[in-house]
């Protein structure tokens, strides 16, 4: 079987190329929109005259392929809100220090930080002009008022909008990036009693419906006395909500391989679909009894992905298995990777976005994995009984699942579970009889009904399932982190993978088994060209508040100078983020020193006490610490430096003054806080 003989697949790879296209190229709507319309125009013309050589006309094929190509593009730009001359960004100006009145509207309810409550907000007008666009709205902790906003609420502002800062220290997670590929471009950030609630405003929307229910369901729910993380795994495999998990359970959960359980994903929509199928089987027998059940079928699926709150990973999943569920009951043959396909094109058409959320790839390449290798997996042991059976089938979907995401995994969280296997056999088979005894509670709990030990029963299964992923995830031994691996080895590995799925399953293998070597060739390549890549020195200042880090690297060894506690600095994850992305194999630690040598580049460190000694050097680079109280004029004329470094560690008033005196003097000046951490490559 050769995946690209499907044209859905076909259209597919070329749809991710447009909106790829789309994405790092921005061309213009004109450019954009005029393309589409000139192929989609000749593509009609084509189709109408040629039906008959259309399978063997090539010309139909290319237009085919060009019109998909600019549908791509043309849908990342149609997306794009900040396009649109009604964006909110058209009629503010965030540098300037005038308040404007904004509207807005509570869409999405996130997991809270350490100090705010987070939301995603619909902004309606700004100075009572109407606009569109998305926020991140921040409010601040209160102890005395933690009830959440509720979605749809309408709320007016007059606190400025920020930037969403970009990472200050190399390797660092960018969460500006991640917000704008969700549209999001600013924030704000207050306090709850700042913001003017405006109930005539008020409109109900999808959102709010299931924000509604939710919250109704988990005030039904407090009868049956469950505790609070027993709930939040409720709200989180029922519901969609993940935001009352705890931080010890999410990372027990993660360190065991076993977090997706705790996203709506299409392991779970897969179980209620198998759920739906048994329950609707006497719809069967009626006239037309097919496709009642189906549209049946599809209610139910989409009404849970709107009390999920229609969340990326559970769209993803209910369109996965909508399609899933019109094949098994058409009972039509159809092709599995046709279906993902088929599922993967439509919500590339209403997100393009998607395509780059680490969620839709590793959903994705989990089930493609598992459809190519666990039949390859099954056939290696002939299970002779039914529960080794049933325990070879979730271990063999475990491997081919993590085979497929592994590489995807290792980039974006440098972590890998030795155990994941465990969990999953564990977990998994209770994981049908958990859903299907959670939707009964929550249906029972909505009537006023309550069974005795049945709630018991599920509180007991999820605590003890909680219990068992917390001894996986505490065998730290079989838990590898901070691993490097970049995306020329994600793209390598994958090659591998590939050549090895052909290999087993192709029937002419001396020529695979050539291509397989050469795939291996390959990636070693690609880590020896990366070992070397890496044999390099630098200097650097890191960006961190209220303190000094200061690295020396050369090749594999990082020299770290800091006035932290040894067992602060090494739980930093601005440090474990640089070791990973620069191949650290050796760490020192050490005190700062007055003075660095960087590339020819003489560095003179100036702390707190303001004490400095310059009669027998001529630094190039002065680097101000701590906040040292000094006439910063004077340094310079005395000393001529090419350059004025500021950490995160000086007060900010401090820092401004100095700002302005480097300006007076035309002088370079690199504040950590606005620029980043300062590198010297050399």
């Amino acid at each position: 079987m050769k995946l690209l003989d499907f044209v859905i697949i076909k259209l597919l790879l070329v749809l991710i190329l447009g909106i790829t296209t789309g994405v790092f190229l921005s061309i213009s709507n004109y450019v954009v929109y005029l393309s589409l319309g000139l192929s989609f125009a000749i593509f009609s013309l084509l189709y109408f005259f040629s039906k008959k050589i259309l399978s063997t006309n090539i010309w139909f094929g290319i237009v085919t392929y060009t019109t998909t190509f600019f549908l791509g593009v043309a849908t990342v730009n149609f997306h794009n809100e900040k396009i649109s001359q009604n964006h909110y960004t058209h009629f503010t100006n965030t540098n300037n220090t005038k308040a404007s009145t904004i509207t807005f509207k509570i869409r999405e309810v996130l997991k809270p930080g350490t100090y705010y409550d987070k939301y995603i907000v619909e902004v309606l007008s700004i100075n009572s002009q109407s606009v569109i666009g998305k926020l991140l709205l921040n409010v601040e902790k209160d102890s005395l008022q933690n009830t959440p906003l509720n979605v749809d609420a309408v709320y007016a502002s007059r606190e400025p909008l920020k930037q969403v800062n970009a990472p200050r220290n190399p390797f660092q997670f960018n969460y500006k990036d991640y917000l704008e590929k969700s549209y999001i471009y600013h924030q704000l950030f207050s306090q709850k009693e700042h913001l003017l609630k405006l109930d005539t405003l008020q409109e109900t929307s999808i959102y709010g419906i299931a924000f509604k229910i939710r919250k109704h369901i988990n005030q039904k729910l407090k009868v049956y006395a469950f505790n609070d993380d027993v709930l939040a795994i409720t709200n989180a495999l029922l519901l969609g909500q993940r935001q009352n998990i705890s931080k010890d359970i999410y990372t027990n959960y993660t360190h065991a391989g076993a977090v997706h359980i705790l996203a709506v994903s299409g392991l779970h929509v897969g179980i209620v679909l198998l759920i739906l199928n048994f329950l609707l089987r006497p719809l069967e027998y009626l006239k037309q009894g097919n496709f009642i059940k189906i549209i049946v079928i599809l209610l139910c699926l989409w009404s849970f992905a709107i009390i999920a709150g229609l969340s990326a990973s559970v769209v993803r999943a209910v369109t996965m298995f909508t399609a899933v569920a019109i094949s098994i009951n058409l009972k039509k043959p159809t092709n599995i990777y046709n279906i993902l396909a088929i599922s993967a094109f439509i919500l590339l058409l209403v997100k393009p976005l998607f395509l780059f959320d680490v969620g839709f790839q590793l959903s994705y390449l989990a089930v493609i994995a598992i459809v190519a290798f666990q039949p390859v997996f099954y056939k290696l042991y002939t299970p002779k009984w039914a529960l080794d059976k049933l325990l070879w089938n979730v271990i063999t979907v475990s491997f081919a699942a993590q085979l497929g995401v592994a590489p995807i995994a290792l980039f974006n969280f440098h972590q890998f579970p030795g155990l994941f296997f465990i969990s999953n056999i564990v977990i998994i088979p209770f994981l049908g009889c958990i859903l299907a005894l959670g939707i009964l509670i929550i249906f029972l709990a909505l009537v006023n009904i309550n069974i005795p030990l049945l709630p018991d029963i599920y509180s007991w299964l999820i605590t003890n399932i909680n219990k068992l992923v917390a001894w996986v995830s505490h065998q730290e031994e079989f838990f590898f982190d901070n691993i490097s691996f970049d995306f020329s080895q994600v793209a390598t590995t994958y090659l591998v993978i590939m050549a090895l799925y052909f290999l087993i399953t192709s029937k002419n293998k001396s020529k695979h088994v050539i291509i397989f070597l050469i795939s291996i060739l390959v990636l070693q390549l690609t880590f020896l060209y990366k070992k070397h890549e890496t044999n390099t020195r630098e200097f650097i200042v890191f960006h961190k508040s209220k303190y000094s880090i200061i690295g020396e690297k050369s090749n594999d060894l990082l020299t770290i100078n800091h006035n932290l506690k040894l067992e602060d600095l090494k739980t930093q994850k601005l440090i474990k983020n640089y070791k990973v992305g620069t191949y650290i194999s050796e760490t020192r630690y050490d005190s700062i020193s007055p003075i660095y040598q960087a590339n020819n580049n003489l560095i003179l460190v100036v702390d707190s006490l303001g004490v400095y000694n310059i009669k027998k050097m001529t630094p190039d680079i002065i680097l101000l610490r701590n906040s040292p109280k000094i006439n910063l004029t004077r340094l310079i004329d005395s000393v001529k430096p090419k350059l004025i470094i500021a950490d995160g560690s000086n007060y900010k008033s401090y820092v401004a003054r100095w700002k302005t005196t480097c300006k007076k003097q035309k002088l370079p000046f690199h504040y950590t806080y606005e620029k980043g951490a300062f590198i010297i490559n050399y």
